[in-house]
C-alpha cells in the first residue's frame, strides 16, 4: 500500500488577525539562495506598495501552519515586515512573496 498525503494549500488570513498569531524562532527556509530571493521580493513589494500601492500575497507560518494574507507592505527591517497599522510578520517565517 502507497502512504499518500494530502496537502492544503495555505489559510486565507485577515491582516488584522495576525496580531493573534505565534511565531516559533526558527528559519522556515533551507538555503541561502531560498533566503537572498526571499529578502529581494521583499524589497521589491515594498516598492511596489509604496509607489503603487499594489497589494502582495505574503505566505508565511505561524505554528499551526502555513497561512496567506494579502496586503500592502508598508516596511520592512532586518527582521519583520510591516504591513498596515504595525502588523508585524517576522521575515524567517515567510515562505514566498506573490
Amino acid at each position: 500500500m502507497m502512504n499518500i498525503t494530502y496537502t492544503n494549500g495555505p489559510l486565507s488570513v485577515e491582516k488584522e488577525n495576525i496580531r493573534s498569531l505565534r511565531f516559533p524562532a526558527n528559519e522556515v527556509l533551507t538555503s541561502t539562495d531560498e533566503i537572498k530571493i526571499r529578502y529581494f521580493n521583499l524589497e521589491r513589494a515594498l516598492k511596489l506598495g509604496n509607489l503603487e500601492h499594489n497589494k502582495i500575497k505574503i505566505v508565511f507560518e505561524d505554528e499551526h501552519g502555513l497561512k496567506l494574507v494579502e496586503t500592502t507592505v508598508w516596511g520592512v527591517t532586518d527582521n519583520r515586515v510591516i504591513l498596515k497599522q504595525g502588523v508585524l510578520i517576522p521575515i524567517h517565517r515567510i515562505h514566498e512573496i506573490r
